[in-house]
């Protein structure tokens, strides 16, 4: 049988630590691995999609997404991220995967850099290597956020996007207002494009969510029903940002997608035009999850600040790999820090997006490991 030569880009990426780990754990383990909300999505979302189905509405929809879905999105933007933006400014996406890549794929040349939090969320790294694009990676301050002074180091006459992930995944942390306004600030004076990824903006439980849209146009806002209204397995997505931005990313999305699930658009829909008591009941139960957590780990001797948003706590410890291996061997499914690139060693993920009894089981279980 003969060779197949594949992409060199794809070889030399690997498949996602985050996946990896999912997928190989056992039935019978808890699972603390995963950023995914345990609840269910709310009944009138699922009524609406139901409702589409029985009438029929499971053919192709235009591209950029039913217009009644991008109307409510735009004054989704104007009342609650504080910055205008049309409804023909705005792509719906098969979830915030999709957005990112066609983001970061129409601003893209061979070379061109990326600046991207060190550690940062899984994907920005992939998709950037996948598009010929070269990551620059800049290390978090002390309280894990994005620093404005990190990034003005890092620029060069090749630097195209920077991405922006607030609250962030994996460490939790919400970057402060004059620090967006301050990176917003940068985009503008260097010509970069702020691509900020906020599809943990209601799960904020000190500090407030801040757009950096709300502060310059040079912004590709990317977002999701899916933490905010658990909704991950409808795999909706938008994105947002100028029309020039968007002329260019239509196309990309119209190539790989042709247009999102017409279902799953008619519950976001529902989901980003109703109620939010499911949202808030969410937000608050995960806050009760979180103090719990952080003040176990604590009291085991493994130093966590209080995360002050999404819904990961991001605990320092001796030897992520090693640690993470023994807690998944005694069936407490946990992510190592070096997933999210190589300033994560030294620390270890956990999502409090799982019930109080599994949270104070899992503590008991690490306190014996430990």
């Amino acid at each position: 049988m003969k060779e197949i030569k594949f992409s060199e880009t794809v070889s030399r990426i690997d498949t996602s630590g985050i996946r990896k780990i999912f997928e190989a754990a056992g039935s019978n383990a808890i699972n603390l691995g995963l950023g995914q909300p345990d609840f269910d999505t709310p009944e009138h979302i699922k009524a609406a999609a139901i409702k589409a189905i029985s009438e029929g509405f499971t053919g192709y929809t235009v591209g950029p997404g039913i217009p009644e879905l991008r109307e409510a999105l735009s004054q989704k933007f104007q009342e609650e991220n504080g910055f205008s933006v049309s409804s023909q400014e705005i792509i719906v996406t098969s979830g915030a995967s999709e957005a990112l890549t066609v983001a970061l794929a129409a601003l893209l040349n061979t070379g061109d850099e990326v600046l991207i939090s060190n550690p940062g969320f899984v994907s920005y790294n992939a998709l950037t290597e996948i598009l010929n694009g070269k990551v620059v990676s800049v290390p978090l301050a002390e309280d894990l956020t994005m620093k404005p002074d990190a990034v003005l180091e890092r620029i060069t006459p090749k630097t195209k996007a920077l991405i922006l992930n607030s609250p962030s995944n994996p460490t939790g942390a919400v970057s402060s207002r004059a620090d967006i306004k301050a990176l917003a600030e940068i985009a503008d004076d260097y010509n970069i494009t702020i691509i900020s990824d906020e599809v943990y903006e209601y799960f904020i439980y000190e500090g407030e969510h801040v757009s950096p849209a709300s502060y310059s146009d040079n912004v590709v806002t990317v977002n999701a029903t899916s933490k905010s209204y658990s909704m991950t397995g409808w795999r909706l997505g938008y994105l947002a940002g100028r029309k020039e931005y968007i002329a260019q990313m239509l196309k990309v999305h119209q190539y790989i997608q042709a247009c999102a699930n017409s279902v799953a658009q008619k519950a976001a829909y529902a989901a980003v035009t109703g109620p939010k008591d499911s949202v808030n009941a969410m937000r608050e139960e995960f806050r009760k999850r979180r103090d719990v957590l952080v003040k176990g780990l604590n009291e085991l001797g493994m130093e966590c600040a209080l995360p002050k948003g999404a819904f990961y706590a991001f605990p320092k410890v001796e030897n992520s790999a090693e640690v993470a291996s023994k807690m998944i061997s005694n069936g407490v499914v946990v992510v190592p820090g070096t997933a999210f690139g190589s300033e994560g060693d030294g620390y270890i993920r956990i999502s409090y997006a799982a019930s109080m009894k599994d949270i104070e089981k899992s503590l008991s279980i690490m306190e014996k490991v430990l």
